[in-house]
């Protein structure tokens, strides 16, 4: 099946007695043995739910991956993979990242002695540069947020296979719909599925998939160990919204690239961050890595008063946080998302107070460039 239908049919099939279409939710913390040393397969809902493990066998299936993971958001699914490294580990990551990302390698993880090096991955001999002795693994988005910085999955992986290393792929921007890292050589994926699978700005969750069975076995022990797995209900909900990604995303991005030409004519906007441009310094490795350049503007304006003024007078557009909704929400990444990284590196990566990230929606396209037209014209 193509990706659209595995999509569509999330779920389905999964409930054998009554021909359920849609998946139950089974709303239950612990199971009924039917004697002593038996067991259904279920025991704890810690460590597997039938929801839930609907809901990982469909991500393995939509990733290529051999397993799926389900945890209670994006940040809860980072760190549980982060704990596969050890005291002492290096960690080569993308020099522009999410901001809470950033601050859970340098004001949590960092007490345990994990070492992030922060490299611009989109350059592959600075990621080559980057790799020490005590290096274990490469973390990378590509898109990057806000910067939307393109990294060669396959060369990363390549070279990371070479060194014995892990390459880790945060994929939230881009989906399973439009890009599967594991097929590219990665060996984990990461999704906060918050955003565009669930795609309604109405739950937390992060999901994983992973490429070999000895790296299933060992997160499945880390995600049971530690705990922070996605509840039914959310199991449930996020799989109503994943059965729509491509509708939603198909239009999402068409958007995008309407609005991104738009702002490059624009005479306040100074830059636009955006993949689908064939300007865009990642364009061609986006093009051969992924089926699509996404739904995420970066732009600059010409000053900051203009800003303010944009964020004050949108009517349509939603100052908010988070993304990929259908719903298009702009942010001003310097004070938001990315307010935990020094003022010092957000001003040489080029995060600085002129610089809004929009999330585009599945509104009218017209309805949202007259919103940003009139929001501009101060």
């Amino acid at each position: 099946m193509k990706i659209t239908t595995r999509l569509v049919h999330t779920g389905v099939r999964s409930e054998k007695v009554t021909g359920s279409i849609s998946c139950p939710i089974y709303q239950v913390a612990t199971f009924q043995h039917p004697a002593l040393g038996e067991s259904t397969g279920f025991d704890y809902s810690r460590t597997i739910n039938p929801t839930r493990k609907v809901l990982e066998e469909a991500i393995a299936q939509l990733e290529g991956g051999v397993r799926g993971f389900a945890f209670s958001s994006g940040m809860a699914a980072i760190t549980t993979v982060l704990a596969l490294l050890k005291s002492g580990d290096r960690i080569i990551v993308s020099d522009d990242l999410y901001g809470v990302t950033y601050r859970l390698f340098n004001q949590i993880l960092s007490r345990f002695g994990l070492i992030p090096d922060y490299v611009d991955t989109s350059d592959l001999a600075s990621v080559a540069a980057g790799i020490k002795t005590a290096t274990r693994a490469i973390f990378i988005e590509t898109p990057t947020n806000p910067l939307m910085k393109i990294s060669d999955i396959r060369a990363i992986a390549h070279l990371a296979k070479e060194r014995h290393l892990l390459t880790i792929v945060d994929n939230t921007f881009m989906t399973p719909y439009l890009q599967n890292p594991l097929e590219l050589g990665a060996d984990i994926v990461i999704h906060s599925a918050s955003k565009f699978l669930g795609g309604h700005n109405d739950l937390l969750a992060g999901l994983v998939a992973v490429g070999s069975q000895t790296l299933g076995e060992d997160l499945f022990f880390l995600q049971n160990s530690i705990g922070a797995v996605l509840d039914p209900w959310d199991c449930w909900l996020l799989m109503r919204g994943m059965k729509t990604l491509a509708l939603r995303l198909e239009k999402q991005q068409e958007n995008a690239g309407r609005i991104a030409t738009w702002l490059v004519s624009q005479r306040y906007v100074r830059r636009v961050y955006f993949p689908g441009l064939s300007s865009h310094p990642g364009y061609e490795i986006n093009r051969s890595q992924a089926r699509g350049h996404g739904a995420m503007i970066s732009f600059e304006l010409d000053t900051h008063e203009r800003v303010k003024e944009v964020l004050r007078r949108a009517k349509i557009i939603l100052f908010a946080e988070s993304l990929g909704g259908v719903e298009t929400l702009i942010t001003f990444p310097e004070t938001q998302t990315h307010s935990d990284i020094p003022e010092e590196i957000r001003a040489r990566l080029g995060i600085n107070n002129r610089l809004l990230r929009l999330s585009v929606g599945i509104e009218d396209v017209n309805d949202l460039i007259d919103d940003l037209r009139q929001a501009l014209e101060i």
